[in-house]
C-alpha cells in the first residue's frame, strides 16, 4: 500500500497539482507524511532522477507562465476569451484548444498553442523550430497573430479592479454623515492615512501631495491585493509577470515626467553651480538616471515576487528529488514558514513600490533655488 502511495506521489500529474496549489499541497503533504512514517527512504520509482528534475522545472515554469484558462485545481479550469487579429478578428473560447492539445480552425486559418503562446499552424498543428541558439534552446518560428486575448493575468487584473472599485465605493459610503467608517472602512482607513501621512506628505510635500494621492493609493492596494491573490492555490502570478510590472513602472514614469516642473528638467540638462563643460558630460548621465528609475521599479517587484514562488515550489520539489518521506517533515515546515514570510513580502513590495513612486514624484515637483 505504501509503495502505491509513493508511486502516486511521484506521478507527474500529482506533482503538477502540488506545485500549482502550494498551500493546499502543503497540507496534503503533511497528511501523507503522517500516514507514511514507515515508508523507506530507499523506495525506487520508475522515473529517473533526471526525469524528476525535468518535471519539477517544467511544473515551476508552467506555474509562473500566463495561460489562456483560469485553473482552479488540477483538471478543473475555466475557459477565457481568445481574441486574435489575423485577416480579421477571431473571437472564441480557450476551451476549443482542449488544454492546448487541439488545433482551432477559424476562417481557413489554423491556430495552436505552443510554449504558452498562440501560433499559426497547418491543419495538423505542426510547429517549426529555428536553429538552436548558443545555449541549445530552439524557439518556435511559426507566424503569430496579434493576440489580444483575456489571459489569466488579464482576467485577474480586471477582477481585482472591479473588486477595488466596489470595495472603496462601499468604504466611502460607510462614512455617511459621521467621521467614523464602518465595516471594511475601519480596516482600510488606517492604511489610507498611513499612505498619506507616511509616504505622500514626507516625500512629495504639503503643496503637491494631494494631486498624487489617488494614484498612490491605487497602486499600493492594487499591488498588495494581487500579491495576496498570488498566495492562494489558484496559480495566480500577476506581479511575477514582467509585462505587468513594466506597465506599472511605465505609468509612474509618465506621470513623473509629465507633471515635472522646470527645476526638475533644469537640474537634469543644465545643472546650476556646475562648470559648463561638466554639464555637457553629466547631462546624458542624468538623463539615463531618468530611465533607470522606472526600470528599477519594474525589476524589483518582478524579481521579488517571482523569487518567492520559485523558492516555495523548489522546496516542495526537493521531496521528489530525495525520494524520501523523511525529507517531507523538514521541507514542509520550512515551506510553511516561508509562506508566512511571503505574506509580509506581499505588503512590503507594495509599500516599496509606492514609496519610491512618491519619492520620484517629489523630485519632479520640488521647488528650490539654484545652489
Amino acid at each position: 500500500m505504501e509503495v502505491v502511495i509513493l508511486q502516486r506521489f511521484l506521478d507527474t500529474n500529482y506533482c503538477l497539482f502540488v506545485m500549482q496549489n502550494k498551500l493546499v499541497g502543503n497540507l496534503l503533504l503533511a497528511l501523507m507524511f503522517v500516514f507514511s512514517m514507515n515508508a523507506t527512504a530507499n523506495s525506487h520509482s520508475e522515473a529517473s532522477d533526471t526525469d524528476v528534475k525535468t518535471d519539477i522545472k517544467e511544473n515551476i515554469t508552467h506555474h509562473l507562465m500566463d495561460s489562456y484558462e483560469f485553473t482552479i485545481t488540477h483538471g478543473v479550469s475555466m475557459p477565457l476569451p481568445i481574441i486574435l487579429i489575423d485577416n480579421g478578428v477571431h473571437v472564441f473560447m480557450s476551451s476549443e484548444f482542449h488544454h492546448g492539445e487541439s488545433v482551432v480552425e477559424k476562417d481557413g486559418s489554423f491556430y495552436a498553442i505552443g510554449h504558452g503562446k498562440i501560433y499559426k499552424t497547418d491543419a495538423a498543428g505542426t510547429f517549426h523550430h529555428a536553429e538552436p541558439n548558443s545555449k541549445g534552446v530552439s524557439y518556435i518560428s511559426n507566424d503569430k497573430p496579434l493576440d489580444l486575448s483575456i489571459t489569466k493575468n488579464v482576467f485577474m487584473i480586471m477582477l481585482m479592479s472591479v473588486f477595488m472599485f466596489f470595495l472603496f465605493k462601499g468604504v466611502s459610503k460607510s462614512y455617511g454623515n459621521g467621521q467614523m467608517p464602518s465595516g471594511a472602512g475601519r480596516f482600510l482607513e488606517p492604511l489610507v492615512i498611513y499612505v498619506r501621512d507616511e509616504i505622500a506628505r514626507p516625500n512629495i510635500g504639503e503643496k503637491h501631495y494631494k494631486k498624487y494621492m489617488s494614484y498612490l493609493l491605487t497602486v499600493f492596494f492594487f499591488i498588495w491585493f494581487l500579491n495576496l491573490a498570488g498566495m492562494t492555490p489558484f496559480g495566480i502570478n500577476v506581479t511575477g509577470n514582467i509585462a505587468i510590472t513594466f506597465a506599472l513602472a511605465l505609468m509612474t514614469f509618465v506621470i513623473t515626467n509629465v507633471t515635472a516642473n522646470k527645476n526638475y528638467w533644469g537640474h537634469i540638462f543644465w545643472m546650476p553651480g556646475v562648470p559648463k563643460p561638466m554639464r555637457i558630460v553629466l547631462a546624458p548621465i542624468e538623463l539615463l538616471g531618468v530611465l533607470i528609475k522606472p526600470f528599477a521599479l519594474m525589476i524589483r517587484l518582478y524579481a521579488n515576487m517571482s523569487a518567492g514562488h520559485i523558492v516555495l515550489m523548489s522546496l516542495v520539489g526537493l521531496i521528489f528529488i530525495f525520494k524520501s518521506w523523511l525529507a517531507a517533515g523538514p521541507v514542509l515546515g520550512l515551506t510553511l514558514a516561508l509562506s508566512v514570510l511571503e505574506l509580509l513580502v506581499a505588503a512590503l513590495q507594495a509599500y516599496i513600490f509606492t514609496m519610491l513612486t512618491a519619492l520620484y514624484f517629489g523630485m519632479a515637483v520640488e521647488e528650490h533655488g539654484d545652489h
